[in-house]
């Protein structure tokens, strides 16, 4: 038995992930319905299990943002999926690091894999490797 490809292209699916942009200052009223529109997005869309979050707004982030992209990401992960910070403030990104969560980045390079471009420096006199 043999099998003839169709002419032209295979067809893809492409996976484009969910964007989510909450308004800044988020009430804690306002938390649960984030959540469940993260559910939501993960239940309908076919973008690999994945939300793209954007954080904007005036002025800093504070523990209020801190918190709302914790429950996001718990409830995306009780989801079967995850959230994705899309160009996060560098002042956001150092507050989430003081309190110890990790969130994947848009465009941040994978663990383990060097950066496009970056050379190592070496000190004159040392044996090449």
């Amino acid at each position: 038995m043999s099998y003839a490809r169709p002419p032209g292209l295979p067809i893809v699916d492409a996976k484009t992930p969910a964007v989510l942009v909450p308004a800044r200052p988020v009430t804690p009223d306002e938390v649960a319905e984030l959540c469940a529109e993260v559910r939501a997005l993960l239940e309908t869309t076919a973008g690999a299990g994945v939300v793209l979050v954007e954080i904007v707004g005036p002025g800093p982030p504070g523990l209020g943002a801190v918190d709302l992209l914790a429950r996001m990401q718990l409830t995306a992960r009780r989801s079967g999926g995850r959230i994705r910070l899309r160009s996060p403030a560098p002042a956001l990104r150092a507050l989430l690091d003081l309190v110890g969560l990790r969130f994947e980045v848009e465009g941040q390079v994978e663990q383990r894999e060097p950066a496009l471009g970056v050379q190592e420096e070496v000190e004159p006199g040392e044996p090449a490797v």
